[in-house]
Order: C-alpha cells, then sequence, then structure tokens
C-alpha cells in the first residue's frame, strides 16, 4: 500500500498495492497492522456503513460533535465521487479549508478523514457504492451538517446535470454559523 499525505494536516491518500493477472485482480483493501504503523494512528473502527447514491446525488457536509466524533475510511466499490474533507477544527492552521478528491472503484484509492472535518460527496457516474469504516457508531443527537454551496468555503463542486440533496442536507448551516472543534 502507498500513503500520501495531502495539503490539509491529518488527510490521507491510501493507494493499494494491485496484483493483477489474467485472472483478474487481488488487493488488500485494508490492513490494521500497516495502516496503524504507516500513519501512526491508533484508531479503532467500530462499524462499516455502505452508501449507494445516483447520478448527481450529494451528501453532506456531515460531521459529528463530542463525544462521537468520527474518524473515516472511505472508498468507492463501485462507480466514482467527487470526495470533500472539510477541516473543522479552530486550532489548526488549515481551519475552513477543504480538500476534495476523485474516488473510484477504477482508481481504488481511499481516503483517511480523521475526526474534527466535515465530510460529503457528489456521485459523478450513473451510480455509487461507497464503503466506510468509522471510529465512532452514528450519533443523530451529535451530528452536524454544512451547507454543501456555502459561498464561504468556495467548494468547486463538478456539476454536470442537476444535484439531488435530502431535506436535511438542505437545512445545513453556513461554516461560520456551525459549531466548530476547539
Amino acid at each position: 500500500m502507498k500513503i500520501t499525505a495531502l495539503n490539509i494536516s491529518d488527510i490521507l491518500i491510501i493507494e493499494p498495492k494491485l496484483f493483477e493477472d489474467d485472472r483478474g485482480i487481488f488487493f488488500e483493501c485494508f490492513n490494521l497492522d500497516f495502516f496503524r504503523d504507516a500513519t501512526n494512528l491508533n484508531v479503532e473502527f467500530v462499524q462499516e456503513n455502505h452508501s449507494i447514491s445516483h447520478k448527481g446525488v450529494l451528501r453532506g457536509l456531515h460531521y459529528q460533535l463530542p463525544p462521537c466524533t468520527q474518524g473515516k475510511l472511505v472508498r468507492v466499490i463501485q462507480g466514482e465521487v467527487f470526495d470533500v474533507a472539510l477541516d473543522m477544527r479552530r486550532s489548526s492552521s488549515t481551519f475552513g479549508q477543504h480538500i476534495s478528491q476523485i474516488l473510484s472503484a477504477d482508481n481504488k484509492k481511499q481516503i483517511w478523514i480523521p475526526e474534527g472535518f466535515a465530510h460529503g460527496f457528489l456521485t459523478l457516474s450513473e451510480t455509487s457504492e461507497i464503503l466506510y469504516k468509522v471510529t465512532a457508531p452514528y450519533s443523530a443527537k451529535d451530528e452536524e451538517c454544512i451547507i454543501w454551496n456555502d459561498e464561504f468555503l468556495k467548494i468547486l463542486w463538478p456539476l454536470n446535470s442537476p444535484v439531488i440533496i435530502s431535506p436535511k442536507d438542505t437545512m445545513g448551516k453556513c461554516f461560520q454559523e456551525a459549531k466548530h472543534f476547539d
């Protein structure tokens, strides 16, 4: 596996080593010992989620407040998404900044999004399936949402079709009014 740090601290791209022959492809999609050794993180995943979305579905930007903050290890197993992580940590030099990555079944990249970040994605293909491991269970009372199109954030979503958003996500707060991490 190859791990690449991005220009926002603590966000990592993980690319598996592929073993390919005339039968197909094999790869380890997760190895706890390798992950811990390569990142110096002692994470424990407690839940895995599976999200299926149609083209144009935009989910997020979601995060959970303490004591239920979540780190996420995200990968796409079918289709392609535009994935976004937004730094919500006031103490960070990249507070309020975001990164975006194309994750797909073809490129097999995973993104590690630590606690203290909001996360969202837009499905670019006809459908997408995403699996993501989390370090804390879902807690509705601790969940927060930043509105996806907040002008302050300047996220350049690749909008090639109408956007489909849940009623809950349309009620997201603007970044400056949202609860942040200290």
